[in-house]
Order: structure tokens, then C-alpha cells, then sequence
């Protein structure tokens, strides 16, 4: 059992930046912020989960069926991850890439303390057991004002998995899948690392927030395991009977020329390109989503409009659709898992064919972290934008990706790769 206490708080900014200070102290955290961003699907501002009291970590052989068990056991707040290789638990795939953040496949955490922000009321939801502690906890969270911890280590020295030509080459050896009907489009993706190298998780985090100011920013801590993520996608929600997807496919790089920047949202607005890329998958998540809806109920909110972010322009569509009440919320993740964004179409062909090409085992990146409430509601992002880091490794990585169709060009592609990469390379090497 919870017991939950309200609190106003005066500034919110600085509580945010004290309270991810005081977070640090425990093995299992998970920091999810809105960045204020409005949306119509908007829950809290900023929500912190601590303190394991049970959790589950597995591979993904019975992934889901495990985290099943586990969800409807506990049944209250738990938050975590599901890796992109949990793919392998829903077909009959495999992941033989390299890895080397060797993150588990599947975490989550029944947190001991939580709590939720919203405008300037903070909201704090503790298990019984830890009641006692929130007076305590508050004053110490209040106390903290040295929202900088040290200095970062700028000798960080990135190294590509995939080099240029290499890229080119593999872009072009999907285009002939895509041109004999294999696939029709694959989300193809690259990894850029550093080895031997330590950096300072939280101030990272902070600066590659402040930089992207998304509206699905994550900080992931376990163990020594780190996500630092600046995502601009939401993967699944549910709120009662309704779930929605929101698929991005469509960027344009940001200008800080105003007519200039309007022209680039205009262009990628008209693109049919861009359009059809996000079509493609608007197609596919409509399928997934009628696994578990009621008949008739899958609907198209929002295609292809276009939103504004400080690092780049995306075309985002909003695909929702009605379920039974009776409908176990842990299949409805499993029958649209991994989300279509990241793969392709069709899904399988195409998580094939990228399996093949790409270099790195994909583990946390293109997977989801978020979290459930006790109603079996549920709220995931996609993890992209995000820099991972092995402590105890010392291995930094983040990977960025594209939608390949048979309007692609190889070199355009490299370029958007870039753009998207950008926070990230300038928040580890400056």
C-alpha cells in the first residue's frame, strides 16, 4: 500500500535540478520530463521513480509472459525498459550483433518513492513501509543548490562502427531489397561509441536536455547502467480503454534564419518523400493496433503534421484505437513490439534485412523506457536521441537512424544521420 502527500513548490526548475541530485544516491532510478512540452496527451510535467523495492531483469527468452507475471503481480507503479531485441521473444529472430553495452533485456523496478510534478504541485507517493522518510527526503532535497557536480571530460573521442563509405555501400545493398520487393521500408541504423571512457551521467544528461528540451526525456540509472535520452517520441500510451501511438518519420534540420527555418518546415511538410515514409508506418501501426482493439475502432487523429523541437523539425502522425476493458495491457505492448518507427515494412522482412546490415546490437536504443500505474495504464517513449553508458565498461554509445524507401538517396540519408547525431556528439565532446 501507498500513502501519497502534496506539496507546492515554489520554483519548479531548481526542484527538478535538486531532486535528480538527491536521486543519486540510490541504484535504480528513473527521471521521466515533459520539458513543459503542451501536448493533448500530456500527464505529469516530471515524474521520479527510486528505490527498488522488487524488480524484475531478464533476457528475452519469455520476456514478456515474465514481465505479465510480474506486472499483475505487484500491481502498482513499475518503471523500466524493454530493448529492441525483445523482438526476439515475439518471432522467432536472433540479435548476434556486437555489443558492447550489455545492458539486460528487459528491467523494471517497483520504486519504494515516487514522485510526480505537475505545474507547481508535487506529489509524493510512498510505499508504507517508507512513509516516515518524506519530511526528511524534502528538507534534503530542498537543501541542494549545486546543480553542478564537476566538470566534464572533453577528450571524449568518437569512433564510427559504420564508416562513410561502408554506410553507402549497405544503404545500397537495401535499396536492391526494397527494389526486388523484399521489403518496402527498413529503418536502418548506425553506432558511434567511445571506449575507455568515463563520463559524469547526470551532467550529461542535464546538457543534452537543455540543448533538445524534448518532451520525452528520460534519465535511466541501473547499477551501473546509465540512459541519458533526449526523446522526441512517444511509443504507446494507454489511459482507461484508449491507446495511441505517436510514430515520428520526416526530419528537417532547424535554421536559426526565421525565414529560412520556415522554408525547411514548409519543405518537409510538402515532401512526398517524408509523407510516404510516415504512410508506410501510420499502415503498420493501424495493423498492430487492431491485434488488440475493438472492431472498427482504430483511427488516424493527426497525419503527417509537423512539429517544431530545437534541434529539428518532425513529422509526427497520432493513430489511437479502442480495448476491451479485459485486455491485459502487457499484450498490447507485445503485439505492436518492437514499435514500427524503428523497424520497418513489413516488420519482419525488414527487421531481418536490418539485422543483417547493421553492425551493432541495437539492446536499449529503439527500445522503450517508461513506466505502469496501478490501473494498468501505461505511457512509453521510444529511446532515440540517447546517449547509453556501461560504468563499469567504460563504453559510451549512442545511434542514430533512418527510414530507407526507394526514394532514398544514400548521401541525404548520411546527412539526416548527422542532423540527428549532433546533440549528442556536441554534449560528449565539447
Amino acid at each position: 500500500m501507498r500513502t501519497h502527500h502534496t506539496h507546492t513548490i515554489k520554483n519548479t526548475n531548481a526542484f527538478k535540478h535538486q531532486l535528480l541530485l538527491w536521486s543519486q544516491q540510490f541504484d535504480d532510478v528513473l527521471w521521466l520530463d515533459s520539458n513543459h512540452y503542451e501536448q493533448k496527451y500530456s500527464n505529469f510535467d516530471a515524474l521520479l521513480a527510486v528505490d527498488a523495492f522488487t524488480s524484475i531483469q531478464t533476457d528475452y527468452h519469455d520476456a514478456f509472459e515474465k514481465l505479465k507475471e510480474y506486472q499483475t503481480m505487484t500491481k502498482d507503479w513499475i518503471f523500466g525498459y524493454l530493448t529492441y531485441d525483445l523482438k526476439n521473444d515475439v518471432e522467432s529472430l536472433t540479435s548476434k550483433n556486437f555489443d558492447g553495452l550489455q545492458f539486460p533485456d528487459l528491467y523494471f523496478f517497483q520504486p519504494k518513492k515516487l514522485f510526480l510534478l505537475k505545474g507547481n504541485q508535487l506529489e509524493m507517493i510512498y510505499l508504507n513501509m517508507v512513509y516516515d522518510e518524506w519530511q526528511t527526503d524534502l528538507k534534503a532535497i530542498e537543501r541542494l543548490n549545486d546543480l553542478t557536480t564537476s566538470h566534464l571530460n572533453n577528450s571524449i573521442k568518437i569512433k564510427l562502427r559504420i564508416h562513410k563509405d561502408d554506410y553507402f555501400h549497405k544503404v545500397n545493398t537495401l535499396l536492391e531489397h526494397i527494389h526486388r520487393g523484399d521489403v518496402y521500408e527498413a529503418n536502418f541504423c548506425q553506432e558511434f561509441y567511445a571506449e575507455d571512457t568515463s563520463i559524469n551521467p547526470l551532467e550529461t544528461y542535464l546538457k543534452l536536455n537543455v540543448i533538445s528540451k524534448p518532451p520525452f526525456a528520460s534519465y535511466l540509472k541501473c547499477y551501473d547502467k546509465y540512459l541519458l535520452s533526449a526523446s522526441p517520441e512517444r511509443y504507446l500510451k494507454k489511459t482507461g480503454n484508449t491507446v495511441i501511438s505517436q510514430p515520428i518519420k520526416g526530419t528537417a534540420k532547424r535554421s536559426e534564419n526565421s525565414e529560412e527555418d520556415a522554408q525547411l518546415k514548409h519543405d518537409l511538410e510538402a515532401s512526398q518523400k517524408e509523407r510516404s515514409e510516415n504512410t508506410m508506418i501510420v499502415d503498420l501501426i493501424r495493423n498492430d493496433l487492431s491485434k488488440t482493439a475493438l472492431k472498427g475502432s482504430v483511427n488516424v487523429e493527426e497525419f503527417c503534421k509537423v512539429y517544431t523541437f530545437k534541434q529539428v523539425h518532425q513529422m509526427i502522425s497520432t493513430i489511437s484505437s479502442e480495448v476491451a476493458a479485459e485486455t491485459h495491457p502487457i499484450d498490447i505492448i507485445k503485439s505492436t513490439f518492437p514499435m514500427g518507427s524503428m523497424t520497418g515494412a513489413p516488420k519482419i522482412s525488414a527487421m531481418k534485412i536490418i539485422e543483417t546490415l547493421e553492425e551493432t546490437k541495437r539492446g536499449l536504443y529503439s527500445g522503450a523506457v517508461g513506466y505502469f500505474t496501478p490501473d494498468n495504464d501505461f505511457d512509453f517513449n521510444v529511446v532515440i536521441r540517447s546517449i547509453l553508458y556501461n560504468e563499469t565498461k567504460q563504453y559510451v554509445s549512442y545511434s542514430v537512424g533512418g527510414a530507407i524507401t526507394a526514394k532514398s538517396d544514400p548521401l541525404k540519408e548520411y546527412e539526416e544521420c548527422l542532423v540527428k547525431a549532433k546533440a549528442m556528439r556536441e554534449v560528449l565532446e565539447n
